[in-house]
């Protein structure tokens, strides 16, 4: 609102908060878009103003609301950061088994990649939801929401490995017994913790792309809808609740539809 109140006292002194008309608020926002203000700013300023003008018509101070039928920027939906399935290899490749704690994080991106599981679903899972036998990890979602998630075949090799020959001589604390992946010292890990684990070997192999563990995510997504995978598929793995949200994978990069164009296309 202190934006809004500068530019009624330029260019509208006489005109009080009672008094602000639907042109006021459009040429107000006109100006914030030519001063190339963000469209995620503008969208919380009018969201702003909307707020005000709700409470000035509850408390009886204006009749009619002003800021209505004002409209916000339509804002992009923004795609993903991915990996290539080569750079997801070079990443997980990367990870030294020699060292204590090696077997443990390529099981971790292992699973993170083949599962497509949020960091916080890595760092739940636990030891009686993970069903070696069929392939399949039961993973507690948002709003704790149950899932069958299947685990590839490297991911089971590696996890496997993990809990029989190296966790096994960890000790859990008390209450960090049943979660698959300990610290050290017994405990389930961070959030952090993963993301400082993934940032070492993303550094390690001189990759200059901000990699997280959801980029892992997206990248399975992606490369499983690229790969001729069923959207809805895809959302059960994924756990999203709307099928929209899956939607945000669909994107192909450039060069694999230039490829797909160049194969198939009868006149390319």
């Amino acid at each position: 609102m202190e934006k809004l109140s500068r530019y009624m006292g330029k260019n509208h002194p006489n005109t009080s908060p009672l008094e602000v008309k639907l042109d006021h608020l459009r040429y107000f926002i006109n100006g914030l878009a030519e001063l190339e203000i963000s469209e995620y700013t503008q969208v919380r300023i009018i969201s702003g103003i909307k707020a005000f003008f709700r409470f000035m018509m509850y408390e009886d101070l204006i009749n009619e609301d002003p800021s209505q039928l004002l409209e916000s920027p339509k804002l992009g939906r923004k795609l993903p950061d991915t990996l290539s399935f080569h750079e997801i290899t070079s990443i997980l490749e990367s990870i030294p088994l020699g060292e204590p704690e090696g077997h443990r994080n390529r099981a971790m991106l292992e699973i993170l990649y083949s599962s497509g599981l949020r960091v916080t679903e890595l760092i739940e899972l636990k030891i009686s939801n993970v069903y070696a036998d069929v392939g399949f990890l039961r993973v507690i979602g948002k709003g704790n929401k149950e899932r069958l998630v299947p685990i590839g075949r490297d991911a089971l090799k590696y996890l496997k490995y993990y809990t029989e020959e190296i966790r096994t001589h960890v000790k859990a604390v008390k209450g960090h017994e049943e979660y698959v992946f300990l610290n050290r010292r017994g405990k389930k890990l961070s959030r952090v913790m993963i993301f400082l684990i993934i940032k070492k070997q993303v550094e390690a192999i001189g990759l200059k792309k901000n990699v997280s563990p959801h980029t892992f995510r997206h990248s399975f997504a992606t490369h499983m809808i690229e790969g001729g995978a069923d959207l809805r598929a895809v959302q059960e793995m994924l756990g999203h609740e709307s099928i929209t949200t899956t939607e945000i994978y669909t994107h192909l990069d450039r060069d694999y539809l230039r490829q797909v164009l160049n194969e198939f296309h009868p006149r390319k």
